[in-house]
């Protein structure tokens, strides 16, 4: 009786199976991942102190999250109605610095906070992706004690904020405003610079001593008398580029990993929560196209477009009036909107 092919594989497998028995390893054990530090261990000299103080907004604490600690504020009345705001890709809270104090002023208690390796909070060596994310959020309001609130998100901020809202329904208290807001975007409108930013291979050579050294040298070359005529917005972005060590790296995980693209499912989640929308974007937006408003109003349909004529991307400096009537008609009370068609 000749050799069959089962045969063969019967004569092959018995030592495959005892070679890979004798060889196979088990993982090892999981590590506590690796916190890099914030803007608040920098030297009292560094020049983001005069930037972006610590001290921006009143009633700042930290708190110690699983993944590192975490820099927020709580302005305005104790009573009043909650929101939280959620800033961008690579500006942490001071990019409210036109509109948080606005809304405390009309009696709202508004919680801000720097995510995950901006600002002042700790940056994790972990993938920057959209869970990420809203369990910062919904552990912090566990912190503060907040059963729920008005959410709003700006730009990546705004993908954060309808995960959130589909993540943890239960903390979101009936409104969400997305202002200029990513989630949805297509690969082909993030550009060719911040993809090749992106990449492991650059963020590699940027992590190396050289390169941070060299960062650090254009930095500090402003002078103190200087930072009265320089952007604070822009020139916060540089600094932290220059001395957080993980920040350049957080912010590429978050363009390949986090809530930059992908969330349809969490725009159809808001569709159907019941939840009032407003949607805040500008005609001149170059970062997210205007065209995504429209889209995210298709998976929405009960959104309420408030459309910015030439306004870009950074409406709440550029348009922080604007943006603030906008916001405050939506949180009140009164506030209704019913769609056309």
């Amino acid at each position: 009786m000749g050799s069959t092919p089962f045969n063969r594989l019967a004569l092959v497998l018995p030592p495959l199976f005892l070679t890979v028995y004798l060889l196979a390893s088990f993982p090892r054990p999981p590590t506590v991942p690796i916190i890099h530090t914030s803007l608040a261990h920098l030297p009292s000299s560094s020049p983001s102190w005069d930037v972006y103080p610590e001290d921006l907004y009143s009633g700042g604490a930290y708190v110690n999250l699983p993944l590192g600690r975490v820099r927020y504020w709580l302005i305005g009345p104790e009573d009043g109605r909650r929101i939280v705001l959620i800033h961008g890709l690579s500006i942490p809270a001071i990019v409210w610095k036109d509109v948080a104090p606005v809304l405390a002023l009309r009696g709202y208690r508004v919680l801000l906070y720097d995510l995950y390796g901006r600002g002042y909070s700790d940056a994790p060596q972990v993938t920057y992706d959209t869970t990420l994310y809203t369990t910062q959020l919904a552990l912090l309001m566990q912190h503060v004690k907040w059963d729920n609130a008005f959410i709003v998100g700006l730009s990546m901020g705004g993908g954060i904020a309808t995960a959130f809202s589909a993540h943890f329904p239960h903390l979101v208290n009936g409104k969400v405003a997305l202002i200029a807001s990513a989630g949805i975007m297509e690969s082909s409108d993030i550009s060719r610079t911040a993809k090749f930013m992106s990449t492991p291979l650059v963020q590699t050579v940027s992590a190396l001593p050289p390169f941070q050294h060299y960062m650090r040298l254009l930095a500090n070359t402003s002078k103190s008398s200087e930072l009265y005529e320089i952007n604070p917005i822009q020139e916060i972005v540089r600094l932290q580029t220059a001395h957080l060590p993980h920040y350049n790296a957080a912010v590429a995980s978050s363009l390949r990993d986090g809530p930059i693209r992908g969330l349809h499912f969490a725009f159809q989640s808001l569709a159907h929560s019941g939840n009032q929308v407003l949607l805040i974007h500008g005609t001149s937006d170059k970062t997210v196209p205007y065209k995504y408003a429209s889209k995210i109003q298709i998976l929405v349909p009960q959104a309420n477009l408030a459309t910015i004529n030439d306004g870009g991307h950074d409406l709440i400096i550029t348009h922080a009036s604007e943006v603030n009537a906008l916001l405050l008609h939506f949180f009140a009370d009164e506030y209704s909107y019913k769609p056309r068609g």
